[in-house]
């Protein structure tokens, strides 16, 4: 009875301390996942868990976010996940998607995964038209899309049609130009025909280097008024902030970069930016809702961050990433070429192969000619003895009719004809069996003749069965295979060592090794930029093809604002935007220059100040850069 009571009371205490938890969905670009969460878990516990079942380092570009009443938010580290503003029913929803972004994809993005997350969110974003991109580019991005989705091109593999139930243009490129999918995809196949070579990764940075300098890219718009009243658009990005026309977000009217931030701060819908330069006139604007200006200030001290990070040497983690993604670039950089040595080889044994296989099918026709003519040959012998001995029998023949004529002749001549007549007509039958005797005489010598001809083309038969049964005899005594050095098979996967030309391949990378990997990746670079004057060129080119198919009355307010871009001489690179804004505006908040003059000998930028802190000005929040 008391083991009863205590074994109840020991299945109740486990059970109080099982915590109670509820249901989260958590969507990233190409799958979701369900966790169950503590009730007290916080947004950081939560956000570990999500990058450790992603294997997800560079965690801080990225975040949870949620909609509140059509308001975008995201999930706070510091506060319990049920706190927020979601919905109470399970499972709870949230979507794993980039926060910030690089301003150099390619130095700044260190792991695959990172990179795969990136490439995904901003195809999308394009593609969703949330990100403007021109035509002739949209077609570029979309071949290299194809070759991470599909590899090497193969013409008896990706044959025509083959991209039918793709998604690879925006909607607003397809229906611009009187142009058929088979047309589009025509010349998306022409391009990604080039790629050859690349691997997933190679073509998705390839693909993010060419979209990071797209003028929307990585930019958050937020409705905004002046104190005019004045309906404007604020953009946060990596590089500052910049106040756009509401009907131009291609190139902001005024930016203000990060290194030229003193203070960004807002007390209910006002939000205020104070420069660096206390001569310039402070900027204030009013947005729609309080919740808006608490994610615009989140955005800002999580970018200015970023950007004081940059100008920072690597923090130890991050060299230690770096470190081993040169190693396992340099790793399957020499298992790629592993591959090729081996597809190459591959390749030619089977064209040996095929060559082998065409002379023997060669030989084996000849041999089937040669044994048609050797049964020819018989034939024909076979026909011109029965024809020989015919004739031999018809001479025979003949001959024995001359002789039963020369005896009739002999004969008359011996009988007696006692009357003239008699004799008359004796001498006529003599002349007439002369004559026959004469006709029959030359008949034989002619059959003669003819079974001596048919003897010799009976010999010239037999020669010529003799000649094909030797050449056939020949034919079957020669070598079917030529010698050929054993080509070596490839080893079973679960072997540890593979040999190659009695090298064996090691992965153990030494100075050399490394030094040498460099300045491949150094002429890599090289032969980039050379590719790059080609590339320009070919965008042209299919800018100028399908301008003619163009349906102008189609055109979108950013497509005439990017036109006239192009013809006063302007770049999609949002850096020489930005730049060339500055130049025009003569210092006025919103002078960004490149790395080099972002140093801290040209003037007092933010990596001189230390990172951001929130501040003690005015205002309920805000954010002092100084």
């Amino acid at each position: 009875m008391a083991g009863a009571i205590a074994s109840r009371m020991s299945f109740s205490s486990l059970k109080r301390k099982q915590p109670k938890t509820f249901t989260v969905r958590i969507v990233t670009m190409d799958a979701e996942m369900e966790f169950n969460c503590e009730m007290k878990w916080k947004g950081k516990d939560l956000f570990d868990l999500v990058c450790r079942t992603l294997g997800l380092r560079e965690t801080w570009f990225f975040g949870l976010q949620y909609t509140i009443k059509d308001t975008v938010a995201w999930l706070k580290m510091d506060k319990k996940v049920l706190d927020h503003d979601v919905s109470k029913e399970e499972p709870v929803t949230f979507h794993f998607l980039a926060k910030f972004y690089p301003e150099n994809a390619e130095e700044e993005l260190v792991q695959e995964i990172t990179q795969h997350l990136f490439f995904l969110q901003v195809k999308k974003q394009i593609l969703d038209e949330k990100i403007y991109c021109p035509p002739e580019a949209s077609v570029l991005l979309a071949s290299y899309a194809v070759q991470a989705k599909y590899g090497d091109y193969d013409p008896s593999v990706h044959k025509r049609g083959f991209l039918a139930q793709e998604e690879l243009l925006p909607k607003r490129v397809i229906n611009l130009y009187q142009m058929t999918p088979e047309m589009w995809e025509e010349r998306i196949t022409a391009w990604y025909a080039e790629h050859r070579g690349r691997a997933r990764d190679e073509a998705e940075m390839e693909y993010l280097k060419i979209a990071q300098d797209l003028e929307m890219y990585g930019v958050n718009y937020f409705a905004i008024r002046n104190k005019k009243g004045t309906e404007l658009l604020l953009g946060v990005d990596a590089l500052g902030l910049h106040i756009y026309d509401p009907e131009n977000r291609l190139t902001p009217k005024i930016s203000f970069p990060w290194n030229e931030i003193r203070n960004i701060s807002y007390s209910d819908k006002e939000f205020t930016i104070k420069p660096l330069d206390k001569k310039i006139d402070v900027f204030k604007f009013n947005s729609s809702k309080l919740r808006v200006n608490k994610l615009i200030l989140q955005l800002c001290i999580g970018n200015h961050d970023l950007f004081m990070r940059r100008r920072k040497a690597d923090s130890l983690e991050v060299q230690q990433m770096k470190a081993q993604a040169r190693e396992e670039k340099a790793r399957k950089q020499m298992e790629r070429q592993r591959l090729a040595r081996e597809k190459q080889m591959r390749e030619e044994a089977e064209r040996t192969r095929d060559e082998l296989e065409r002379r023997l099918l060669q030989m084996k026709e000849e041999a089937t000619m040669a044994n048609e003519a050797l049964m020819r040959s018989e034939e024909t012998a076979d026909l011109l003895a029965e024809k020989a001995q015919i004739t031999e029998e018809e001479a025979k023949l003949l001959a024995q009719k001359a002789a039963e004529a020369e005896q009739e002749m002999q004969r008359i001549k011996a009988t007696a004809i006692r009357t003239e007549e008699e004799k008359r007509l004796m001498e006529q039958k003599v002349l007439e069996a002369e004559v026959l005797a004469l006709k029959m005489a030359e008949e034989s010598e002619r059959r003669a003749k003819e079974a001596d001809q048919l003897k010799q083309d009976l010999q010239e038969a037999r020669e010529a069965e003799r000649r094909a049964k030797q050449k056939l005899l020949e034919i079957a005594t020669k070598p079917t295979y030529p010698p050929m050095n054993p080509i070596p098979a490839p080893l079973p996967p679960d072997i540890p060592s593979f040999n190659l030309i009695g090298d064996s391949l090691s992965f153990d990378f030494k100075d050399t090794d490394m030094k040498r990997l460099s300045m491949e990746i150094e002429k890599e670079k090289v032969e980039y930029l050379e590719k790059s004057k080609h590339l320009q060129e070919q965008l042209n080119e299919l800018k100028t093809e399908i301008e003619a198919l163009k349906l102008k009355e189609r055109e979108t307010a950013l497509d005439i604002l990017h036109n006239e871009n192009s013809d006063r001489g302007g770049t999609s690179s949002k850096h020489n935007t930005i730049k060339k804004l500055t130049l025009q505006s003569g210092g006025v908040p919103g002078a960004l220059g490149n790395k080099s003059s972002d140093k801290p000998e040209s003037k007092p930028l933010l990596a001189q100040c230390g990172p951001a802190t929130l501040g003690q000005l005015p205002g309920p929040r805000s954010c002092t850069f100084i």
